[in-house]
C-alpha cells in the first residue's frame, strides 16, 4: 500500500506577523497624517531598498565568517555579502554618500519602510516592523534639532494625542560625556566602565533613585537573585549623577547668568569641562528656540535624565514619551512610554565620505505608536463598508456581461462593487457570501427582471436588523424594505441612497452607544 504523502504543515516564521486589512488601512492613516506635518515643514520622501551590502551597516556587522548575528544576510553571487536593513538611517547615510556631488544640502528628507532584527523574539518584540524617519543632513546647528523636537510635537498632536498626554524629552550626549569625565571617566580604558554608567543612568525610569545608585556601585540584584555588576564609581560620583537624574530641568543644575557654574552640592565638587559647557549651551539654545515657538514644557521638555544610542550619537538626543497608563503583561500599571526618538549622528555619512557631515533625526516605532493609539480611541474603528454585491443568475456570455457592466457602472459612480466570481449555479451560497462578507446590498436579476427592464435591490443590512430584531407586524410594516425592485436605469441612484440610509443608521447607532 502507497504511503500517503505528508500535508507541507503552514506555519509562521517566529517574530514575524501577518497583518489584516484593518491593520493595513489604520497604518496608512496614521502614516499618512504624519506626512502630512513632514511635508509641511518641507521634508520630501525618499526611498532606499530593503537590502544593503552588510559592511554598509557599519556597528552592526558582526566579526564572523557568516554575518547573521544581529541582521539577516545572505551572499550575493560576487560573494558580497547583503543583509536586510537593520533601520532606516544606515541606508540614508549610504544614499546620501553615494550621492553627495547630486543632492542640495542640507538635505530634508523622511521615509517610512519595514526594518529587520535577527534577535529572539518576545512579547512585543518581532524581527520584522516599520519605522517611520525623519532626517536633515548637511545642517551643523541644533537650531536643526530644535527643528526635529518641534516637528515630534506637532506629529503627536495631528495623531490627536492630546499636551499632558506626551512630551519630547531632549538631552545631550556632550552633557554626558562632560558628566563622566568630570567624575574622571575620560581614559579610553574607561569605555566599558562609560557604558555601564550610562546604561546605569538609562534604568532610572524603571530603577528610580536607589536602583541607579547601585547600578552605579558596586551592583544590583534582582526580585528573581539576578545580580548586576555595577560601575564602581565612588561615592561622590555616583552623587553627582544622580543630582542630574533628579532634576526637573538643566536650570536646575547649572548657573548660565555668567560662568557655567554648578548650583548643587555634588556636582559643584567637579569642575565644568568643555564638553559639558557645550552641551548645556547647545540645550540652552534648543529651549530658546523651541520656547519661542511656542512649545513650552509641557510638550518639549529639557530633561538630564535621557540616554540614547550609547556609541551612536554624538549631541543632542531626543524621546517621545506617551504619559497615559496602560496595564502590561504582567498586569501591572505602568506608562506607556517612549514610541520615538533620535538624535544627532554627526559621525555616519563620515564614514563614507571621509569628510565632516552633519546629521539629526528621529524614528517613529510604527507598531508601537499604532498600539497607543488604540489604547487612546484614536484609532478610526468604522470599518471599510465592504463592496455592493452583484450576484450571478445567469452564468452564460450574455448574461455575464449584463452583470459586469452593472458593476462597472457602480464603480464609476465610486461605490465598491464586485460581481460574484464563485460557482453561480448555487444562488442560496451567493448570499451567504454576501453574509459572511458584510456586504450591504445584493443586486439580482433573474430572466424575470431582465424581461421586464428591471432589477431586485436587496438591503441585506436592514434584512439581518429586520430578523435578528423585529418580532410583531406592525415594526415589520413600518420598518425600511429589505428588498426592492428598481428599473435598471436607476440602479446607481437606488444604491447610493441606500448606501447613505445605512451610513445614517451607523452614526445613530454610534451616538446611541
Amino acid at each position: 500500500m502507497a504511503k500517503k504523502p505528508n500535508k507541507l504543515k503552514a506555519r509562521l516564521p517566529r517574530g514575524f506577523v501577518d497583518r489584516s486589512a484593518e491593520d493595513i488601512r489604520a497604518t496608512d492613516e496614521m502614516i499618512g497624517k504624519i506626512r502630512e506635518v513632514y511635508e509641511r515643514y518641507g521634508f520630501d520622501p525618499v526611498e532606499t531598498p530593503a537590502f544593503e551590502y552588510t559592511d554598509c551597516l557599519g556597528k552592526f556587522l558582526p566579526d564572523t565568517d557568516r554575518p547573521n548575528a544581529g541582521v539577516f544576510s545572505v551572499q550575493d553571487d560576487d560573494e558580497q555579502w547583503m543583509s536586510l536593513r537593520y533601520d532606516l538611517t544606515a541606508p540614508l547615510a549610504r544614499h546620501v554618500s553615494e550621492n553627495i556631488n547630486n543632492i542640495q544640502l542640507p538635505y530634508r528628507t523622511y521615509r517610512a519602510g519595514w526594518v529587520f532584527r535577527n534577535e529572539k523574539p518576545g512579547p512585543g518584540r518581532f524581527r520584522q516592523f516599520m519605522q517611520f524617519d525623519a532626517d536633515t543632513v548637511g545642517a551643523p546647528g541644533v537650531q536643526t534639532d530644535a527643528e526635529m523636537c518641534m516637528m515630534m510635537s506637532d506629529a503627536m498632536e495631528a495623531l490627536g494625542i492630546p499636551r499632558g498626554q506626551y512630551v519630547i524629552r531632549v538631552n545631550n550626549r556632550k552633557v554626558l560625556d562632560g558628566v563622566l569625565e568630570a567624575v574622571g571617566l575620560d581614559d579610553q580604558e574607561d569605555a566599558e566602565r562609560r557604558l555601564t554608567v550610562l546604561r546605569a543612568m538609562d534604568k532610572f525610569d524603571k530603577f528610580g533613585s536607589e536602583g541607579v545608585r547601585l547600578l552605579l556601585g558596586k551592583g544590583r540584584k534582582d526580585e528573581s537573585g539576578d545580580f548586576t555588576d555595577g560601575a564602581g564609581l565612588s561615592e561622590t560620583a555616583t552623587d553627582a549623577i544622580i543630582e542630574i537624574l533628579e532634576a526637573s530641568a538643566i536650570d536646575d543644575l547649572i548657573d548660565y547668568t555668567n560662568d557655567l557654574t554648578f548650583k548643587t552640592a555634588a556636582l559643584s565638587k567637579f569642575a565644568i569641562n568643555e564638553s559639558f559647557e557645550a552641551g548645556f549651551r547647545e540645550l540652552k539654545l534648543i529651549s530658546d528656540l523651541v520656547k519661542a515657538g511656542g512649545y513650552m514644557s509641557d510638550r518639549i521638555s529639557i530633561d538630564p535624565s535621557v540616554v540614547r544610542g550609547l556609541e551612536y550619537y554624538t549631541g543632542p538626543v531626543y524621546e517621545a514619551e506617551l504619559l497615559f497608563d496602560v496595564t502590561n503583561e504582567k498586569g501591572e500599571v505602568v506608562q506607556f512610554g517612549s514610541v520615538g526618538g533620535g538624535g544627532r549622528y554627526d559621525g555616519l555619512v563620515k564614514r563614507f565620505t571621509g569628510r565632516d557631515v552633519p546629521a539629526t533625526g528621529f524614528s517613529i516605532g510604527v507598531s508601537r505608536l499604532m498600539t497607543a493609539l488604540k489604547n487612546l480611541g484614536k484609532i478610526n474603528q468604522d470599518e471599510v463598508v465592504a463592496p455592493v454585491l452583484v450576484t450571478v443568475m445567469d452564468g452564460d456570455a450574455e448574461g455575464l456581461t449584463r452583470y459586469q457592466k452593472m458593476v462597472q457602472d457602480l464603480r464609476a459612480a465610486g461605490i465598491r462593487a464586485e460581481m460574484y466570481q464563485g460557482n453561480w449555479k448555487k444562488f442560496g451560497n451567493q448570499l451567504k457570501y454576501a453574509d459572511r462578507r458584510n456586504c450591504p446590498i445584493a443586486i439580482i436579476q433573474g430572466s424575470d427582471e431582465r424581461d421586464a427592464g428591471e432589477l431586485q435591490v436587496k438591503d441585506l443590512i436592514e434584512g439581518k436588523r429586520l430578523s435578528e430584531e423585529i418580532t410583531d407586524n406592525v415594526t415589520w410594516r413600518e420598518s425600511r424594505p429589505a428588498q426592492i425592485t428598481i428599473k435598471e436605469a436607476d440602479l446607481v441612484k437606488t444604491v447610493l441612497d441606500l448606501l447613505d440610509q445605512q451610513a445614517d443608521d451607523r452614526e445613530r447607532a454610534g451616538e446611541g452607544a
